[in-house]
């Protein structure tokens, strides 16, 4: 309510508050994976896209689509070799910006591509990258989910 002051807390997908100071070549070593990572993506390699996630890893796909949820590694491979089923031609992504603090990355992009429908797609994305060790702990993938519904799958809604 206006006018009140409201408790923080941590929850499940927030970073820590505490976290220790990440030395420079670190964030930016960081930063370089994230943008490997996002061609990897964009071509549909399954192989790359799992392998620069730690044993622990997640991906959250925000929303409620039927794709939307939370992926451990062994379904990350899965789900990122369905990027090329659904976009032989593969994805464009074009960077609009990059912050890189600690041992996250931030990413606003813009995301197109033919679907195998044959419709085109084109989505708006903030990608937020964790890393720990050189590899990936955590993805956070925000979106047009109605974009998703639409062209993804195909106007079906979760039920």
């Amino acid at each position: 309510m206006l006018g009140q002051t409201l408790a923080c807390k941590k929850c499940e997908l927030g970073a820590p508050a505490d976290e220790p100071k990440v030395p420079k070549v670190v964030v930016e070593s960081n930063r370089e994976r994230t943008l490997r990572l996002i061609q990897a993506i964009a071509r549909g390699d399954a192989d790359a896209i799992a392998d620069a996630y730690a044993d622990d890893g997640k991906l959250h796909t925000m929303g409620n689509t039927p794709i939307s949820g939370v992926y451990d590694k062994s379904q990350i491979r899965q789900f990122a070799g369905s990027v090329l089923e659904a976009f032989p031609d593969g994805l464009t992504y074009t960077v609009h910006a990059v912050t890189a603090e600690g041992n996250r990355v931030a990413v606003e992009a813009t995301g197109s591509g033919r679907h195998v429908s044959g419709k085109d797609y084109v989505n708006h994305y903030h990608f937020l990258f964790t890393w720990r060790d050189g590899k990936l702990l955590e993805l956070k993938e925000y979106m047009d989910t109605e974009t998703v519904t639409e062209v993804l799958c195909g106007g079906v809604q979760r039920g």
